[in-house]
């Protein structure tokens, strides 16, 4: 059964490649690829964004370093005590350490937030000017569809170059002002 099942697979998954439009099907239709990884780095005004971006992560990398010493220090300093303390005392002590650490997680929670949402400010106005460009591009060369090799969970295992779009969306960004 379980042979009968690969073969079976096989035989869907080439008759399905066969019949997936290349680059000009039959019928006209168009497929071409960018990748948008490399575009955003080369779009003039995101290597501002990014130097903006690290800049404002380093205080909160900052932040986080400070509290994570300070909740290792008084765990170190539990530690060391919690042989002499009583029952209760060492109860105390445990429940502070949870409320801490607690908190350490949350304030880590928000600030990872209030990064991915700086990032987003900054990356967004850019994204939509790379958007624009694609757009115009494909509709310029009558294309039906085009991939991001980029993206996650892309299905793409092989594509022929030529049909690359990336360095023609990275050199109309480059010309026009920031």
């Amino acid at each position: 059964m379980a042979r009968w099942a690969v073969a079976a697979s096989a035989v869907l998954i080439v008759v399905g490649v066969g019949s997936v439009p290349q680059n000009r099907a039959q019928d006209g239709t168009r497929v071409a690829f960018v990748n948008t990884d490399i575009i955003l780095r080369q779009t003039p005004g995101f290597t501002v964004a990014e130097s903006t971006i690290t800049a404002e992560t380093k205080g909160y990398e900052d932040e986080v370093s400070g509290l994570s010493q300070t909740l290792d220090s008084v765990i170190r300093d539990f530690d060391r005590q919690s042989i002499v303390l009583s029952p209760a005392a060492r109860q105390e002590k445990q429940d502070e350490i949870t409320q801490m650490q607690a908190r350490f997680q949350q304030r880590y929670s928000e600030l990872q937030r209030l990064a991915q949402e700086r990032r987003r400010e900054l990356v967004a106005p850019l994204e939509e000017r790379i958007q624009t460009v694609i757009d115009g591009v494909r509709a310029e060369r009558n294309i039906a569809v085009i991939f991001d090799v980029a993206a996650q969970g892309n299905s793409i295992v092989s594509a022929d170059r030529t049909l690359d779009l990336t360095p023609l969306v990275v050199q109309r960004l480059q010309g026009e002002s920031p």
